[in-house]
């Protein structure tokens, strides 16, 4: 090979696929939503940008030796990238709107239908020719219904290692479209005359209260589900560095320098998984798929689970509520605010959406800890 011949076959421009050119449009699609919509571009502007960096023809980036490579198997193979994110959103987190209404543990519990309702589906594509997952790797994919990143990865790398990166892309992707994918479902399961309720303003939480719904927290996990343990002691942890008020360095350490670099490495090695080879399969595209129907029927059932609420309480409660019970904190509370100031521009409901947006949080770390204690056994 002369070279001129070898100069040319270097080039991007000779090597590159159909599928790394498709990916990184895909890619591109991600940082415009982050840059131009805001569609939570904390999320989706390291992932499209990973997703570039993974599909260079040549450049090895994604691949064994390669920096994403590296930053992959160091935090999300080994699970410890979603327990620092977990210690973060505590510390960010204020949970005294569940702790003042304690009953929207009901709606983050309901939003987590989804994860079970997707756990027979992931069985079901077994009967499609192509398909072939195990109860493990179903349990792993059915996280995403709890829309939640860190617990699907951390699940994931304990259940089916294989199917990580399809699963934290998927749940990744779904947590950044929650202000696409849930209004339609809130509009279609509720009236006008149920979006349009106001509600009354919480009790005020003291001190006392919120330092120790941790240490509760934590005891009812070490008593019934010591297997969730490292999500919810991470995620209590971080909510007690907040609480304490004698550790503000460490708390703010957590809620912004941990956090924002987990992030970006995360994000980074979440996208080197959207590289045309590993993504352009067939069992990718069923997770994706399930993923979809997962998350829209945990809307749907915490949705539905706030219209039952509302009934008993004599219409004190607005259904819009329960769509943030669904994992993906604040982003939902956000959503559901918004959707109900399109119906009552006085109807503030960001506070009363953050109760069943912290239970969902626990509830997904719950669900994930029952599907880790029966099936990793």
């Amino acid at each position: 090979m002369s070279g001129a011949e070898a100069l040319w076959q270097s080039m991007g421009i000779a090597t590159m696929t159909w599928g790394q050119l498709l990916m990184m449009l895909v890619g591109c699609l991600l940082i415009y939503l982050a840059v131009v919509k805001k569609f939570e571009p904390l999320l989706l502007l390291p992932i499209g940008f990973g997703a570039i960096l993974s599909n260079i023809p040549e450049a090895g980036i994604a691949d064994p030796g390669g920096l994403l490579y590296y930053i992959y198997h160091v935090g999300i193979e080994t699970g410890v990238f979603p327990l620092l994110i977990f210690m973060g959103v505590g510390a960010l987190t204020d949970f005294g709107a569940l702790i003042a209404m304690p009953s929207t543990l009901f709606l983050g519990a309901a939003a987590q239908f989804g994860i079970f309702a997707t756990l027979l589906g992931a069985l079901a594509l077994n009967l499609i020719p192509g398909f072939d997952f195990s109860l493990a790797d179903a349990s792993a994919i059915a996280i995403i219904g709890g829309a939640d990143g860190p617990t699907a990865i951390f699940l994931a790398s304990r259940l089916a290692p294989d199917l990580l990166g399809a699963i934290a892309v998927a749940a990744y992707s779904y947590m950044a479209l929650v202000p696409i994918i849930q209004p339609p479902i809130m509009r279609l399961l509720t009236t006008e005359k149920e979006r349009n309720i106001v509600m009354s303003q919480l009790r005020p939480v003291g001190r006392l209260e919120k330092i120790l719904f941790p240490f509760t927290v934590l005891l009812l996990c070490i008593l019934f589900l010591p297997s969730a343990a490292p999500l919810i002691g991470m995620l209590m942890f971080g909510n007690l560095l907040r609480e304490v008020g004698v550790v503000d360095r460490l708390s703010r350490a957590a809620q912004n320098e941990i956090i924002n670099i987990v992030t970006i490495f995360l994000g980074l090695a979440v996208g080197s998984k959207l590289s045309a080879d590993r993504f352009l399969t067939l069992d990718t595209l069923g997770i994706l798929a399930l993923g979809a129907i997962a998350f829209c029927i945990g809307t749907a059932t915490g949705v539905l689970m706030g219209k039952v609420m509302c009934k008993i309480s004599g219409g004190k409660v607005n259904p819009l509520i329960g769509a943030a019970g669904v994992s993906a904190v604040p982003m939902a509370a956000r959503v559901v605010n918004k959707v109900g100031l399109e119906s009552n521009h006085h109807n503030f409901l960001l506070m009363h959406a953050m109760g069943p947006n912290v239970a969902g949080v626990i509830g997904s770390a719950v669900a994930a800890g029952v599907l880790l204690a029966v099936v990793g056994n």
